[in-house]
């Protein structure tokens, strides 16, 4: 007795393998999303770090009041390059880098923090880095009382 096996003939709706694509795709998707949750949330972090090392940066050159308009009273003002110096010098010793501004006035001092996030799932895409900026900002108050009760 001979039997005859028929050939396997692929219909129009046959949809054999579908699934598998349809799973790979999704499994792509999704960790396409978990790695821009992961990567974004910790750029997230990298820029408040950036913020907080720059304000903190601007505090330590606000320190560096003009000694001599102040002792005298004609003005209270920083001076400029012992404030940079100062700022720079706490950019230092927090490991970032930035540039430091003191405004015309010498009242206010503006530190631009620089920095780079390397990713981690975003690198699989070919993006291996993101910029970090962080602001911080400090000005001069003089003759500023706080409200009663305070």
């Amino acid at each position: 007795m001979i039997f005859h096996r028929m050939p396997l003939r692929r219909t129009q709706w046959d949809d054999r393998g579908g699934v598998t694509v349809f799973v790979a795709v999704c499994v792509i998707a999704l960790i396409g999303i978990i790695g821009l949750a992961v990567d974004g949330g910790s750029k997230m972090r990298a820029t408040d770090r950036a913020d907080y090392v720059a304000g903190e940066a601007a505090r330590a050159g606000g320190q560096a009041i003009d000694p001599a308009k102040a002792i005298n009273g004609t003005a209270i003002t920083v001076n400029p390059q012992d404030a940079q110096a100062a700022a720079q010098a706490y950019l230092r010793s927090a490991g970032a880098t930035g540039t430091v501004s003191v405004s015309g006035d010498g009242k206010t001092l503006t530190v631009v923090v620089t920095s780079t996030y390397d990713t981690t799932f975003l690198s699989a895409a070919g993006i291996g880095s993101l910029p970090v900026t962080g602001h911080g900002q400090a000005t001069l108050l003089h003759g500023v009382t706080a409200p009663e009760g305070n």
